[in-house]
């Protein structure tokens, strides 16, 4: 079984972004307001990350702070899934916190 995942930037006349949508293989349904993407992907053979990162030019930049706070907070609870360190995975959360104070997107 296969299922895709199809992404789809506009891009103004210096190639920035202005629009992203998304559509998966598995739903009717489209996301048409995405401000932001970021994709990781594991090259096994050469050991390293291969990395999209885009954002729409009206991406406002506390909405990226959250962005950015919620990835790498799903980013611990994925290290703790898939290794059982919980020791990393709270150091992680711990600077997630340190973040969101020096970000002020949390009281």
């Amino acid at each position: 079984m296969k299922k895709t995942l199809h992404f789809e930037v506009q891009l103004d006349e210096n190639y920035l972004p202005l629009n992203i949508e998304m559509q998966a293989s598995d739903t009717a349904a489209k996301e048409t307001d995405i401000k932001a993407l970021m994709v990781s992907a594991w090259a096994a053979k050469n050991r390293e990350t291969l990395r999209i990162d885009l954002w729409t030019k009206d991406m406002p930049v506390n909405d990226m702070f959250i962005m950015y706070h919620q990835t790498m907070m799903s980013m611990a609870t994925s290290l703790q899934k898939a290794t059982a360190n919980e020791k990393l995975a709270n150091a992680l959360r711990d600077y997630c916190d340190y973040f969101a104070e020096e970000t002020k997107i949390k009281g």
